[in-house]
């Protein structure tokens, strides 16, 4: 089935009836040159664990859909859907999705899978967050999630970028949440607490620099944030990032003795191996 009309010119009319699956941009917020987040209406049928991710896109330019694995950043709870996403000059679809604006259509498959889910993990008292870059993005739905906090004491969120500008997304998400009065209205005024942040860049100097690799393999993490050394009978631990930094970061985990679980068989960690990163 083919789109006669660019997406952004199309009547809403003339998009439903060509995009299947199809579901309302409400809003877009750029964050720098090459990251943007964007919110779309829920399909009333689909129902997901926050951490899961689906199926994205617009129609390609031979008509037929061009779609990506994008994880949900807004939490099960949330009514409406968010995305946050890295623009490729040359991506097939990011290069697309970059132009979108509210009220424009894009296509949506409501099946969610994914491994980074809290189903997928043993029971423990901390919770890792490792991501670089836009696998912050699950995370961000984790995070927002009271069921998170009711399984973990601790949850820890490492994110690492190239530069400052690429953790604002993050950085805000957190501040917001630390200062959110129902959270602390359901786990005390200590909840700040329980929720630590570590944003670290690896080419422009800030307060906390390094690749999340080195970070937990020296201690200096674990020194900055106050916590005792990873141990399997405690700790949990979730990856997103590039297919690289997910083989480098499980082999530091392996090598804190935590084995790599999935829905069938929980475990101490689990990675996505659906991030979307360059090339999209």
């Amino acid at each position: 089935m083919t789109l006669d009309l660019p997406v952004n010119n199309a009547t809403p009319e003339a998009v439903q009836k060509t995009l299947p699956d199809a579901q309302t941009v409400t809003s877009v917020t750029k964050w720098t040159d090459s990251l943007f987040s964007f919110r779309v209406t829920r399909p009333a049928s689909l129902r997901f664990r926050s951490g899961e991710f689906v199926m994205i896109g617009l129609p390609g330019d031979n008509g037929k859909p061009l779609l990506r694995a994008y994880s949900i950043a807004s939490p099960n709870w949330d009514d409406e859907l968010e995305f946050y996403s890295i623009i490729v000059p040359d991506g097939p679809l990011t290069s697309k999705l970059q132009h979108i604006k509210p009220g424009d259509q894009i296509i949506l498959r409501p099946k969610p899978v994914g491994t980074l889910v809290l189903d997928a993990l043993l029971p423990g008292k901390r919770l890792w967050f490792l991501a670089t870059g836009t696998g912050i993005a699950p995370f961000a739905s984790l995070m927002r999630d009271p069921e998170t906090y009711e399984r973990f004491e601790q949850v820890i969120m490492m994110h690492t970028c190239r530069t400052g500008e690429e953790l604002v997304y993050g950085a805000e998400l957190v501040n917001n949440l630390r200062h959110d009065p129902l959270l602390t209205e359901i786990y005390g005024d200590d909840f700040a607490q329980r929720l630590k942040y570590y944003p670290t860049t690896t080419r422009e100097p800030s307060p906390f620099m390094g690749r999340i690799t080195d970070n937990l393999t020296s201690g200096k993490v674990l020194s900055d944030l106050g916590l005792p050394p990873i141990d399997p009978a405690e700790d949990r631990a979730m990856i997103c990032g590039s297919l690289a930094f997910n083989v480098d970061v499980k082999a530091v985990l392996e090598g804190f003795g935590l084995h790599e679980g999935a829905n069938s068989e929980p475990r101490e960690f689990v990675v996505e191996k659906a991030f979307v990163g360059e090339g999209v």
